[in-house]
């Protein structure tokens, strides 16, 4: 225990913690939309039981990849449509992939189910789900977004311990701001739209990088992952358009009033 207790280790637990906090954010606004599907109070309760049980089930799967790395690369099938599709396929490259293309259908239905609706305060209202399953599904998505965070976290330590202890620390801290971030977007209905084009483009990460997992090949041209600084950076152009979109609209609805006024 002692040996664990190195300046060197803490530096690490650090460095984990702060990684597996910014890996979760994109979780975060899953889980938000998520907890939309039950009962207004029950909302909480959804968000906190099921990024609590995914703390247990992410140490479980922390303990699988560190025991057994070597199955999740194992060829499982190969695909080999020359000048089409190629491409190797393994379970990492399967759960990414997979995931990528959940996220995305979620964040289309979202969008198109805010666009149908008749009043705002509908949204989120219709295909209610049982508690249990939204929080099974939280659970589920927590083990896709977590995957490559564990598997981030092995290339700065390989001592379980370490590791373990971030991954309590960032879900203790998840767990105290999931209300808050939920509660910003209800009270701030306009980047709900904002959030739901993030969760769209995490999903397009996620299949560019399955897709790099897999070797895959589409038209004869090789799949290669979007890149993590390319994908903040869009995050903080879709953000500053946003904001200022948001300003203009303001400005232009002042200057219609006042127009209106003196008419």
């Amino acid at each position: 225990m002692e040996g664990l207790l190195t300046l060197d280790n803490l530096f690490t637990l650090m460095m984990l913690v702060f990684l597996q906090i910014v890996l979760g954010f994109d979780n975060l606004l899953y889980i938000s939309i998520e907890s939309k599907r039950v009962r207004a109070d029950k909302q909480s309760y959804v968000r906190k039981t099921g990024l609590g049980l995914a703390i247990l089930f992410r140490l479980m799967l922390l303990f699988i990849i560190l025991k057994a790395v070597e199955l999740f690369q194992d060829r499982l099938f190969a695909i080999e449509w020359s000048g089409i599709v190629e491409g190797t396929f393994n379970i990492h490259a399967l759960i990414v992939l997979l995931g990528g293309l959940f996220i995305i259908y979620t964040a289309v239905k979202e969008i198109e189910h805010m666009l149908a609706v008749e009043g705002i305060d509908k949204v989120g209202e219709s295909k209610m789900r049982p508690v249990a399953m939204s929080i099974v599904m939280i659970i589920l998505m927590n083990l896709v977004f977590s995957f490559d965070s564990i598997l981030s976290a092995m290339a700065l330590t390989k001592i379980f311990a370490l590791m373990a202890t971030a991954i309590v620390i960032s879900g203790i801290l998840m767990i105290a701001i999931a209300d808050h971030i939920s509660e910003f977007l209800k009270k701030n209905r306009m980047y709900e739209v904002l959030g739901l084009f993030i969760l769209l483009i995490v999903g397009v990460m996620l299949l560019s990088e399955g897709g790099h997992l897999a070797h895959l090949h589409l038209l004869g041209h090789p799949v290669e992952p979007m890149a993590k600084t390319t994908f903040y950076f869009v995050i903080i152009a879709l953000v500053i358009v946003d904001v200022v979109q948001s300003r203009y609209r303001k400005k232009l609805m002042a200057q219609k009033s006042l127009e209106n006024g003196t008419a």
